[in-house]
């Protein structure tokens, strides 16, 4: 599926692409179910702590991270999850503990996770454009620097940009302005393609004016309204076509 909302907007090759990450490189979820599971089945093993104990610590633990920190790097840390998870149990904060949680949910995330079909020829495809990318990213540097190595794609982008590295999540402005000052485009066309409608979508115009392109999964929908985005697609291979037809 593709759908162009503002078609007018795609005439030329952009004169730099900026990527999301997280579920719009592969798929979030599956990861990240598999990664509480394995944490999970570790902590009622370990602790006798039942399966709904856990469920209702975690729960209240991330919420309690998300409200005090907010819209920072630091409230995705699941260090910080776990170590407030713990404490919640009655056990204290168990250094130790939460640290190997900590590696036991990104092993377990990164052994789950696969790029989306196309991803790394859609990319290939661009550098031999001599389009620079960059990658704006929500959570801290470590982790997303990890998957991007994961994945294999750390020789295709030329710059990233972590909301941690910028102080803010996105969708404020100063993620994108970062990624801009860094890459520093030749021309004005900035394409942002990204899963969020609000995140990223919304933020990449309200920021640097860009023509956005929204990567819909089973679990999001277009962006309407302010989060509207210019072009919305299913499948990378979509976009290959499109990059092909305007480079030539």
């Amino acid at each position: 599926m593709i759908k162009f909302i503002n078609q007018s907007k795609f005439t030329k090759i952009p004169d730099a692409i900026f990527f999301d990450i997280d579920n719009t490189l592969y798929s979030y979820e599956p990861s990240h179910a598999a990664a509480l599971n394995a944490v999970k089945d570790k902590v009622v093993s370990t602790f006798s702590i039942s399966p709904e104990n856990f469920d209702k610590a975690f729960k209240s633990a991330r919420k309690e991270v998300k409200e005090r920190l907010k819209l920072t790097a630091s409230s995705h840390s699941r260090l910080l999850y776990f170590q407030r998870m713990l404490e919640i149990m009655g056990l204290g904060s168990q250094v130790l503990v939460a640290l190997d949680l900590e590696q036991t949910y990104w092993r377990t995330f990164l052994s789950k996770s696969v790029l989306f079909d196309n991803v790394k020829e859609l990319l290939d495809d661009v550098r031999l454009l001599g389009i620079p990318m960059a990658v704006i990213t929500d959570l801290t540097t470590q982790i997303q620097f990890r998957k991007i190595i994961y994945f294999g794609l750390d020789n295709y982008f030329d710059f990233i940009v972590t909301s941690e590295e910028a102080g803010f999540d996105k969708p404020n402005p100063a993620p994108f302005e970062m990624a801009m000052k860094k890459i520093s485009p030749k021309g004005k066309c900035i394409w942002m393609i990204g899963d969020n409608a609000v995140n990223d979508i919304y933020g990449a115009k309200l920021a640097i004016e860009a023509i956005t392109l929204q990567k819909v999964n089973s679990s999001s929908d277009i962006g309407s309204e302010e989060n509207t985005p210019d072009l919305a697609f299913s499948e990378f291979n979509e976009i290959r076509k499109l990059i092909a037809v305007l480079g030539h």
